[in-house]
C-alpha cells in the first residue's frame, strides 16, 4: 500500500488509516474478532490506527492495545484522541492541562504503550484557552510520551488560530487536521483543506462512507439499515429530515455513477477523498472483517477527470448536503445580544 508522509513530520503512514471507532460496545463487541480485523488490516499493508479514549469509553484503545501487543507496536503510527466526557466528573472532558495529562497517561495504559505517535485534541472546547492546550500537548511532547500533536472536526479559524499562538508562544503546534470529508460531505474544501495546505498540516479525514450513506446499503426505494449511530444522531441519519433525504437521493446517484465507472460506490467514496491533494490518509472504520475487506481495494482506484466532474454535478464541490454532517457550525447569533456586542 502507498505510503504518505504525514504534513511535515517527516513521519510515513499508509494512505488508508484503520479508524477504531467501531471495534468495543458502540459497534463490534467481539473483542477477538476486532483484534482480527487489526491484525488483517496489518497485514493487508496499514500502517496507520486511529482512535480516541471516548470510543466505547476506553473500551476502543484496550483493544487495540491488545491487538499491538507481542512487538506489533513498532510496525504502527498509533493515533488517539482526548477531549470527550469520560464518566460522571465535570472535569474528565474538554481540553485543560488538568484533563489532558491525565487522560494521556490513562491511554498509554490503556493502549499498552509508551508513546504516541499523534495525540490529538477531537472537538474544540470554548471554554479553554487553546495556549493551556497547546501549553499542555507541548510537555506530553517534551516528556516523550507523544510525538506530534493534531486537531479533529476544528472550523478554519480556530485552526488559524492555535497555529498563530503556538507561534507567539513557543507551543508544539498543530501538525495534522481529522476533519468530516465525502462526496456527500463536502464543506471542507472550501476553507478548511487549503488552511491546512497553508501551514503544511497532514489531513486524516474521518467518515469517507458518510456513516454508511455511502456503502450501497441506502437505496431510493430500499429500507434504510439500521444502526446504533442512527440511533444516536437521528439528525444525519433520520431519513424523515430534509437534509438526510437529500443525501439518500444523491447517494442513490453517485451508485448509478460507480455502476457506470464499474466500481463499487464504496471504492468510488474512498477513492475520492483520496484525490484531493490535501489528504494525506482516509480513516476507513470497518465493524466486521467483510466491511474491512469490501474498503481495501480502494486505495487501488484511480479517478478520471470526467469521472470527478459528475461528483461534482450530483454534489457541488465545498458544499454539505446536509448541514448537521459539518462537525461544527458557525455560532448561533439568532439572539440580537450577540449581533450587536
Amino acid at each position: 500500500m502507498e505510503q504518505r508522509v504525514l504534513g511535515r513530520t517527516g513521519i510515513s503512514v499508509s494512505e488508508l488509516c484503520l479508524g477504531a471507532m467501531m471495534f468495543g460496545g458502540w459497534g463490534n463487541p467481539d473483542q477477538d474478532e476486532s483484534i482480527g480485523i487489526i491484525h488483517r488490516a496489518l497485514d493487508a499493508g496499514i500502517t496507520f490506527i486511529d482512535t480516541a479514549d471516548v470510543y466505547s469509553q476506553g473500551e476502543s484503545e484496550e483493544i487495540v492495545g491488545r491487538a499491538l501487543a507481542g512487538g506489533r507496536r513498532d510496525q504502527v503510527v498509533l493515533a488517539t484522541k482526548v477531549h470527550g466526557q469520560m464518566g460522571d466528573d465535570p472535569n474528565a472532558q474538554g481540553n485543560s492541562r488538568r484533563w489532558i495529562i491525565r487522560e494521556c497517561e490513562a491511554s498509554l495504559r490503556r493502549l499498552r504503550t509508551d508513546w504516541i505517535d499523534l495525540y490529538q485534541i477531537h472537538r474544540p472546547d470554548p471554554s479553554c484557552d487553546i495556549d493551556e492546550t497547546l501549553g499542555a500537548l507541548t510537555d506530553l511532547v517534551r516528556a516523550g510520551k507523544v510525538r506530534a500533536i493534531g486537531s479533529s472536526t476544528f472550523p478554519p479559524s480556530q485552526i488559524v488560530e492555535a497555529q498563530w499562538v503556538a507561534e507567539r508562544r513557543g507551543r508544539e503546534r498543530f501538525l495534522c487536521e481529522q476533519p468530516p470529508y465525502s462526496m456527500l460531505v463536502r464543506g471542507v474544501e472550501a476553507e478548511v483543506l487549503p488552511v491546512c495546505q497553508q501551514y503544511g498540516m497532514g489531513v486524516i479525514p474521518w467518515g469517507p462512507l458518510c456513516g454508511g450513506f455511502l456503502s450501497g446499503g441506502y437505496r431510493l426505494g430500499q429500507p434504510a439499515p439500521g444502526s446504533l449511530r442512527s440511533q444516536r444522531l437521528p439528525q444525519r441519519f433520520d431519513l424523515s429530515l430534509p437534509g438526510n433525504q437529500r443525501k439518500l437521493e444523491a447517494a442513490d446517484a453517485l451508485a448509478h455513477l460507480a455502476d457506470q465507472a464499474g466500481i463499487s460506490l464504496i471504492h468510488l467514496a474512498i477513492a475520492f477523498v483520496l484525490r484531493h491533494p490535501a489528504v494525506t490518509a482516509a480513516i476507513i472504520g470497518p465493524r466486521t472483517m467483510e466491511h474491512l475487506e469490501s474498503q481495501l481495494g480502494a486505495a487501488d482506484v484511480t479517478l478520471d477527470e470526467a469521472t470527478l466532474d459528475r461528483i461534482d454535478e450530483i454534489v457541488p464541490p465545498g458544499t454539505n448536503v446536509n448541514p448537521a454532517d459539518a462537525g461544527w457550525a458557525a455560532p448561533d447569533i439568532s439572539d440580537s445580544r450577540l449581533r450587536r456586542r
